[in-house]
């Protein structure tokens, strides 16, 4: 063989743990020894301290390699990077694990990414050269080639979301580009095939790196890593942003912009847009020939923020959807991934259709309002803060709706005598001084609740036990004539048909069953002004609907406060019946295949694209995704992108038992980890308790079960509520008698149900794990 046939393969791994650098280096050794003149394997060390950039010399090596190699065991941010920017050259990267290091595998496991593209373990540097010397398929992933051009920015989003956070998304907001997210809050681990379809339909990607010792910022650099080495690798414009004073990876050195100051940030962004702009003008790149069918295929996004533009072409219009629409309800509840947010952007777009409608979408988040909770509500008296918040709701959904009319009649009103009295009064009534009306509806919501506890501070300090009077609230709350301004929206508003206003994400990032009271206030006194608000303007005339999205458990916690919450009209978005679920699967599979495809039935279209029956279980492969789902649309569709995923990255023209399998394990994973972080803002002393089920039985007895719970850290006194958690949230289901099990999905939501059959048998195997959660955790499918 001459030497322009030799094979190079590029080998990057952690310096970190040094026995391990060395059994790796002597591996490599090993297996070019092996492999002799038809593949040449390069190792290349990353040291974890900060030293001179190397980058031009590592980027050579690589678009010089066939395929490249990395160690995951410790993840080395500049190895993350180097994995991202070779698939994104579009050079197959070969994964390997040392099975006996614990090494970074807890981040790796929160992280996602490294399971969801596969790697292969290996015990001693023989076991990793007989990997390196067997067969590696040099065949890069699929990418898909075509550019989303009405969200046109992908954004990794951090845990926490801060000031700094919302600046970045505002800016986008403000510079009108829609984009689509990677949220932690709506998916707990990064999928490797999702972060790579997102980065390649993209025309600017916009990242940040956190630094710190702090385990979640760890996380989030490791997702930022990976998705900026895709980027680069795909050649797509690139913003990374960083403190000045954060330690940066070498290879991400050149091409990170810091910040000091916000103004800094809105510079960047600004500049950043330039070149999304420039991106947009070019073409789409040629698409890829012969690819499979599953290659092809589109199925939308698990998380409906990220498929606002396409969602219309494969929505499912349910009952429930036509009930908000008409306006029948003020509430819709549902559990995480039932489609809340999905009804919610429907809604909005169906509305909007008609231009004489004015629609409100609001989503504000818990940390918009800190400073109105600690450093007011937590001093006033129980009455006084009802007060307070309800007439700060009602003030703010009056500004905004202004807001509104001003921004969608900014040119209409030159041209129309009617409102062009009307619309200047109004500017010059809004525009008062006092009041910020730049940015976003977050950054104006977080510049009110700020500036409502500076004056309430500069009034009454810290002292406990507030009283404040009506025009002590008057005088807190509102910067402008009140009373002037709901007169003027009110004639205004003669001119237009109907107002909505939406509001969704408040409860965002609250723990279930671990409401906070003053959080549960703060919704509670929404929807009391939300319901002021219609009355009044109808009062005037006008027709006006408030609607809030909400998770049953809030729910839950406000009949439980309050009596009165249980005569609300509400959807509630529970879904019990698998056949629904196979049509909203269907509805997303024939929207990217043929034309003729629309009219073919679920099982016709199934039989193309996945096996029929899972061979391990002889189940219909079908139900055996839905019976894993907890019957949450959003789990049926990860489900299937991620088997999919796989089955397209080895070019199968089916989804067969293996991907399937995978899918299902990666699936499992996800779900471990969502879980857990829920459980642990519940009960602290229970982070990672979920694991103590490694390995257990499918079915166990309650003396079991609260035995595995307690061995985690959990009181016995609060054994009672953790099993009403995994119960709750359908972790576990009850045997009955005839050996029917049933989660709560089976019962209606109703939980009452599950604990009066479990206590029929107490002494029983009463508790069976859902197999949802087994892969994860090591459990086998039978006992």
């Amino acid at each position: 063989m001459s030497q322009k046939e030799l094979v190079r393969a590029f080998v990057a791994y952690s310096s970190r743990d040094t026995h391990l650098a060395e059994l790796i280096n002597v591996g490599v050794s090993k297996a070019n020894r092996k492999v002799g003149k038809r593949i040449q394997y390069e190792p290349w060390v990353f040291n974890d301290i900060a030293g001179n950039p190397l980058i031009s010399p590592i980027l050579e090596g690589i678009e010089a390699s066939e395929y490249i190699v990395a160690d995951i065991t410790y993840l080395n941010l500049n190895v993350v990077y180097e994995v991202g920017f070779a698939i994104g050259r579009s050079k197959r990267c070969f994964l390997v694990r040392h099975e006996g290091t614990e090494g970074d595998q807890k981040v790796a496991r929160e992280a996602g990414i490294f399971d969801t593209l596969g790697y292969d373990s290996y015990a001693n540097d023989d076991a990793l050269a007989n990997s390196l010397s067997a067969y590696i398929d040099p065949t890069p992933l699929s990418i898909p080639t075509a550019l989303d051009r009405l969200a046109p920015v992908y954004v990794v989003e951090p845990q926490t979301k801060s000031g700094i956070g919302t600046l970045m998304t505002s800016r986008l907001k403000k510079a009108r580009y829609k984009y689509r997210s990677f949220n932690p809050a709506e998916d707990t681990r990064l999928s490797a095939p999702d972060a790579i379809r997102q980065v390649a339909c993209s025309s600017g990607v916009l990242l940040s790196l956190l630094d710190g010792d702090a385990e979640a910022n760890l996380i989030h650099d490791v997702r930022t890593l990976f998705v900026a080495g895709l980027a680069h690798g795909m050649g797509k414009p690139t913003l990374i942003l960083s403190h000045s004073s954060s330690k940066v990876p070498l290879d991400v050195r050149d091409s990170v912009r810091t910040y000091v100051r916000q103004e800094d940030i809105v510079q960047h962004i600004g500049a950043f847009s330039l070149e999304i702009t420039e991106y947009l003008q070019q073409g789409d790149p040629s698409p890829r020939r012969n690819l499979t069918k599953l290659q092809s295929l589109q199925i939308g996004d698990p998380t409906a923020e990220n498929e606002m533009t396409t969602l219309g072409s494969y929505f499912l219009a349910t009952d429930q959807f036509s009930k908000a629409l008409r306006g029948e309800v003020n509430l819709v509840v549902g559990r995480k991934g039932a489609g809340k947010t999905a009804l919610f952007i429907q809604m909005r777009d169906r509305i909007r259709r008609d231009k004489s409608n004015v629609v409100l979408d609001l989503k504000p988040e818990g940390y918009q309002l800190l400073k109105l909770k600690e450093d007011i509500l937590a001093h006033l008296t129980q009455g006084a803060s009802h007060h307070l918040v309800t007439a700060f709701w009602e003030y703010l959904i009056l500004l905004e709706i202004t807001y509104k009319l001003l921004e969608k009649d900014q040119s209409a009103h030159k041209f129309n005598h009617e409102i062009r009295d009307l619309y200047l009064d109004l500017e010059r009534t809004y525009r008062t001084e006092g009041y910020s009306v730049e940015g976003d509806f977050s950054e104006r919501l977080l510049a009110l609740s700020q500036k409502i506890a500076l004056e309430y501070g500069q009034r009454y300090g810290n002292a406990d036990g507030t009283k404040l009077t009506t025009d002590d609230v008057t005088q807190l709350v509102y910067s402008h004539d009140i009373k002037s301004l709901r007169a003027q929206v009110n004639a205004y508003l003669e001119h237009k048909q109907d107002v909505w206003v939406l509001f969704d994400n408040l409860d965002k990032g609250w723990s279930t069953q671990g409401v906070d009271v003053v959080d549960a206030m703060v919704l509670r006194c929404l929807i009391d002004a939300g319901r002021k608000v219609e009355r009044d303007m109808r009062k005037a005339g006008n027709s006006v609907h408030c609607l809030v999205f909400i998770r049953n458990d809030v729910y839950e916690h406000l009949m439980r406060q309050s009596a009165d919450y249980g005569k609300e009209m509400r959807v509630t978005l529970d879904w019990t019946d698998p056949d629904m679920l196979r049509e909203l699967l269907r509805l997303r599979l024939v929207s990217t295949l043929s034309e003729e495809s629309g009219d073919l039935s679920f099982d016709q279209i199934w039989r193309q694209l996945c096996v029929s029956h899972y061979s391990l279980t002889g189940e219909e492969t079908s139900s055996y995704i839905i019976d894993r789902s907890l019957m949450r649309p959003r789990n049926v569709i990860k489900i299937f992108a991620h088997s999919r995923g796989f089955a397209a990255n080895l070019a199968h023209s089916k989804i067969e038992d293996a991907d399937l399998e995978k899918g299902i394990k990666a699936y499992s994973q996800d779900l471990l980890i969502e879980l857990d972080h829920e459980l642990s803002d519940v009960f602290p002393a229970g982070r990672d308790l979920l694991y103590q089920f490694i390995d257990a039985p499918p079915q166990m007895s309650r003396h079991h079960l609260s035995e595995l719970i307690e061995s985690g850290g959990i009181d016995s006194s609060e054994t009672e509520k953790v099993i009403d958690f995994f119960l709750y949230y359908g972790i576990l289901g009850v045997k009955t008698a005839e050996d029917h099990v049933h989660y709560i999905f089976n019962v209606n939501y109703d939980l009452k149900l599950l604990r009066i059959r479990a206590a029929r048998i107490p002494d029983g195997d009463v508790y069976v794990m859902n197999p949802a959660f087994r892969p994860a955790l090591g459990i086998k499918e039978s006992a």
